[in-house]
């Protein structure tokens, strides 16, 4: 019995030795393959092990994001969870950064010899790529400092649009022509860029008209402030109103100002009250006027062309 035992421990012995030394062993020096930079502490090894290791990483971090945004977003409509994704990118790829830099520590690799190479290297880079890292401290900017958020109506280049996600290098926007626009976070930076709706929803639109000399100019009035209140998406308050603006060549210039919430649908808006406008005033006998213009015509003095004759003769013969 005790031999048996004694058998049996040996074989285990064996077992755990073939084991360790030689699967175990062989698995750690195919993770330990890869490139040795310096020794000592300032030695750097990328291997196969912690190549392997950041991808469980990444894998991991990546579900634990997913699902944190999930679980926040829970609750969110519309517009208020697009404006969420804009800022929880710039929160995944600074955790990212932390993943690797944890990682790499883990690993045993010097992080502060890593760093100062890494600075050097964007030195070079930013030299290089000067735009590139514009863009991306736009978009930096723009998620931290919230001076434009999904939603938004903007004009850039005078295109009007509605920006539908913020990027850390770019920006999209839908366009009242059903096109997307990207439009690079620097010019958000360095050009003068409209956004309607950074203080409200709200934003005053107008539409000018002018009326034949001798109208009625309280007839007018009326008339385009009843064309406002028979548009269902111009609010009531604060209320629209009219101005006389100008004496024109042709026609008395006037203009009627109102208030809308969705100025992506400005110029659908407009066209309804043009239309209105128009029907309101052949009911009423109001007459909008074409350009007139006075053209004058002279004759020619006889005389002139008498001279002109025994000129042109004389210099023939």
């Amino acid at each position: 019995m005790v031999k048996i035992l004694m058998l049996i421990q040996d074989d285990v012995s064996a077992l755990e030795e073939f084991v360790e030394e030689d699967i175990w062993g062989t698995i750690k020096e195919f993770l330990n393959l890869g490139l040795h930079i310096g020794e000592g502490d300032n030695s750097v090894h990328l291997t196969i092990g912690l190549l392997l290791l950041l991808i469980v990483a990444f894998v991991i971090t990546n579900i634990v994001l997913k699902w944190t945004r999930n679980w926040l977003t829970r609750r969110m409509e519309g517009d208020d969870k697009l404006k969420f994704f804009s800022i929880f990118k710039f929160i995944k790829y600074l955790v990212y950064v932390a993943v690797i830099l944890f990682v790499m520590s883990a690993a045993g690799i010097n992080i502060t010899l890593l760093i100062t190479a890494s600075a050097v290297l964007f030195v070079g880079l930013g030299l290089a790529l000067q735009e590139l890292f514009q863009d991306l401290i736009g978009g930096v900017y723009i998620i931290v400092d919230k001076s434009l958020r999904v939603g938004d109506i903007i004009q850039v280049d005078g295109k009007v649009g509605k920006v539908i996600e913020i990027e850390l290098r770019s920006t999209r926007a839908l366009t009242r022509d059903d096109k997307v626009i990207i439009v690079p976070n620097h010019k958000f930076m360095s050009d003068i860029v409209f956004n309607y709706t950074q203080n409200r929803k709200t934003t005053r639109e107008s539409v000018s008209v002018g009326v034949a000399y001798g109208s009625d100019v309280d007839l007018v009035t009326q008339l385009l402030i009843e064309c406002t209140e028979n548009e269902p998406d111009i609010v009531r308050n604060p209320k629209p109103f009219v101005l006389f603006d100008d004496f024109g060549d042709s026609a008395l210039l006037f203009s009627v100002h109102f208030f809308i919430e969705d100025s992506f649908q400005a110029l659908k808006i407009k066209s309804h009250v043009r239309y209105s406008i128009d029907e309101h005033f052949r009911k009423n006998n109001v007459t909008i006027p074409f350009p007139q213009r006075d053209v004058h015509l002279f004759q020619a003095s006889s005389v002139s062309v008498q001279g002109d004759s025994d000129k042109h003769q004389k210099e023939t013969n």
